[in-house]
């Protein structure tokens, strides 16, 4: 099969050359002809409407105007040269201005001539001008391109507006080659899928999304386009989650034993909540499939994952198997270690735990001892993939907050078995359906939606600087009761760009209103060691401490069911998923919680809309919604490593019917063809094999 042209590089497109195309790949990751094709614009001005000179105002935006080219001078000399033109139409005149390119201008711009004029309008000594206009011939020419009525601005770079690669001048790269080799876009979508939904064709999809001829052909462009990226997205999870039910062979759970029936019957200090019960019997039902188990489980802060993990790792133990759970962090891994612990009360099994400041000594034990099947449950962090570490046989894995680790990092866990072990993915951050679906859509999904008996939903007030006085009597008043009180600070030291309250500013705040020695504070930041942040936690933990001030490195990992007060400054500064993570490190406990959002008193309309939100609801998953729409989904998730969230045009906030109907169609065509193997699905059987080599899908031949 012969090598499409649009692999061709760059480089050796007319107009790129060798400087700008390295350019386009170090600002713009464009390396072939395919891939600029596949650099959309990101909103379009629409060159339908022609202004007369006499509607002119400074207020409006680029506009354009059909006029005649009354007269042309050249003004000024050397570095105060330029080329002033009057451009004339039947209610008025108004200058055109050039400062640059006067050789162009002087040659090109003609004197009598009928122009399109494009630009900004300013009023200059009382009348108006358009500098470095953009101009065309009148009647434009015909071109495959179309006439321009809906004109695509692209996303640029100052480096690439350096070398003329400004919007207009990418626009022009486009227009060339669309017109020499927009007749080798192949289709990527079955033809019986396109007449199902009535899409048009890639070609049609990639023509009309650069150089849309009217709205109608934009809209249907955009659709077609959004449902190939998430079609293509559902089809590798779904089709990758069909591949690893048949090729993973699970170990079997038969076996409800000893250890879960003594924890659950005699152990156990409180009563599993519905929605735990629920959790725990799907996960019941996926041990005993024989295929391996790869289950999310979604749950607020404070709904009871650590007691359903828990009870998996002891149905493990029961079947004769090994159990892990692997934290982001030493501080997370600890509390889980301890959380254990304290719910086992040192019995049925031995749990130990491995961080990066486990001594030598403890690791030498510590790996023959899990080699030898000594150790039931091992908790730990990254260091749990570590070659060193082997298990006797490890039968269920449990991973924490999945998306801080990387792809790579959770498959070292998998191998560490010949058979690869359960797997059982937690998360506290509530994460919106459509974006569950995208991240998670080879994982089935499990969501905790109840809270514990007897826990109270937390006071949220949202208070003004003004109001910060009253603060500081609330919380005396509720360490007075014998409670202890949190205090977030976005940053640690000043910065000069960002007016906030910050760490060190505010350690000396509250030392003035808290003095010792009738008041104890600890103070925990990200540039401490992990020594001396144990030592203040466990403070704090302790009850020897009543405040703890921090910067968000206690978003995770701190369970203090005494706390009662979240105080959050600079509120406004956080996004609504961090708000509602730093929310639950209080009601802990069976004592009324507070949260309290410190903000100043100029608030734009998102953060209005944030703290509004968490005033409102302490649903996690509302907020979640309202924080995909805000922020978009890769702010939610962090680092984007697995490239599942590389969406060119698809919004999930705005596009989950696409979604829903390409992941529907997904899940029909592999019911009817699993293994892709009837004709009508062989461009999507390429696409996969590509995939799997590494080629982009939209080289598809």
């Amino acid at each position: 099969m012969f090598a499409s042209t649009l692999d061709t590089t760059i480089e050796f497109l007319k107009g790129v050359g060798p400087k700008r195309a390295e350019l386009l790949q170090k600002e713009l990751g464009i390396f072939t002809y395919d891939q600029l094709l596949n650099y959309f614009p990101f909103r379009y001005i629409d060159r339908t409407r022609f202004y007369k000179i006499n509607e002119l105002s400074p207020e409006l935006p680029y506009v354009q105007i059909l006029g005649r080219i009354t007269g042309k001078e050249q003004i000024g000399e050397k570095h105060k040269k330029r080329i002033v033109a009057r451009l004339t139409d039947e209610t008025g005149s108004i200058e055109l201005v050039w400062f640059q390119s006067l050789k162009w201008v002087d040659e090109h711009v003609m004197k009598g001539k009928v122009y399109i004029v494009f630009g900004k309008p300013t009023v200059f000594n009382g009348s108006f001008s358009i500098s470095h206009p953009e101009l065309e011939s009148y009647p434009r020419p015909a071109t495959i391109t179309g006439n321009l009525r809906l004109q695509p601005v692209y996303n640029s770079t100052e480096k690439l507006k350096k070398f003329f690669l400004d919007s207009k001048g990418i626009q022009k790269l486009q227009t060339l080659l669309l017109e020499q080799h927009l007749f080798e876009v192949k289709e990527t979508i079955p033809p019986y899928i396109l007449e199902k939904y009535h899409m048009i064709s890639r070609k049609e999809s990639i023509l009309n999304i650069h150089f849309p001829k009217d709205v109608a052909l934009l809209k249907k462009a955009e659709s077609r386009l959004k449902f190939e990226e998430l079609f293509f997205i559902q089809l590798q999870l779904l089709y990758n989650k069909q591949l690893r039910e048949l090729k993973f062979k699970g170990h079997l759970f038969p076996l409800v034993g000893e250890r879960v029936n003594t924890f659950y019957n005699e152990i156990l200090p409180f009563e599993l909540t519905g929605a735990q019960k629920r959790v725990i019997k799907e996960i019941r039902m996926d041990t005993q499939r024989g295929i391996q188990m790869n289950r999310l489980v979604q749950g607020d802060v404070g709904s009871g994952k650590t007691a359903v993990a828990l009870m998996s790792m002891l149905l493990a133990n029961d079947n004769g198997y090994q159990a892990c759970m692997m934290a982001p962090t030493e501080i997370l891994a600890r509390q889980h270690y301890e959380s254990i612990s304290s719910l086992l009360k040192d019995r049925l099994i031995k749990v130990s735990i491995l961080t990066g400041s486990t001594t030598k000594k403890q690791r030498t034990q510590l790996h023959l001892a899990l080699e030898a099947g000594e150790i039931d449950i091992l908790v730990g962090t990254h260091a749990l993939i570590e070659d060193k570490v082997v298990f006797k046989n490890l039968g269920l894995v449990v991973i924490d907050e999945q998306h801080r680790f990387g792809v790579e990092q959770r498959a070292k866990l998998w191998r560490k078995n010949i058979v690869p072990p359960h797997i059982l993915v937690m998360t506290a951050t509530p994460i919106p359906r459509t974006l569950a679906m995208t991240l998670y859509g080879d994982l089935d999904v499990s969501v905790i939606d109840e809270l514990p008996v007897g826990r109270k939903p937390i006071e949220t007030k949202h208070l003004f600087e003004g109001q910060r006085l009253r603060m500081f009597g609330f919380m005396k008043q509720e360490i007075a009761k014998g409670r202890q009180v949190y205090v977030v600070y976005p940053l640690i030291k000043e910065s000069e760009k960002l007016d906030l309250l910050h760490l060190e500013a505010g350690i000396e705040q509250m030392s003035y209103q808290f003095p010792r020695p009738d008041y104890q504070i600890s103070i925990v930041h990200g540039k401490m060691s992990n020594a001396d942040k144990q030592y203040e936690m466990q403070q704090f933990i302790d009850g020897k401490s009543q405040i703890m001030v921090a910067t968000t490195v206690i978003e995770v990992g701190v369970n203090v069911p005494n706390a009662s007060v979240m105080i959050i400054e600079n509120a406004e500064r956080f996004g609504l998923s961090q708000l509602h993570q730093l929310r639950g490190r209080v009601g802990r406990g069976a004592e009324q919680s507070f949260c309290i959002l410190m903000s100043g008193n100029k608030l734009s309309a998102d953060g209005k809309l944030r703290l509004e939100t968490m005033v409102k609801t302490s649903n996690g998953f509302e907020i979640s919604e309202i924080d995909l729409q805000l922020r978009g989904p890769g702010d939610i998730t962090g680092t984007q490593q697995s490239g599942v969230l590389e969406l060119k045009l698809a919004d999930l906030a705005k596009d989950q019917l696409i979604l829903q109907e390409a992941r529907n169609t997904v899940i029909e065509l592999l019911t009817v063809d699993p293994h892709l193997e009837l004709p009508e699905n062989s461009l999507l059987k390429t696409y996969l094999a590509k995939r799997r080599r590494g080629i982009a899908f939209d080289k598809i031949s």
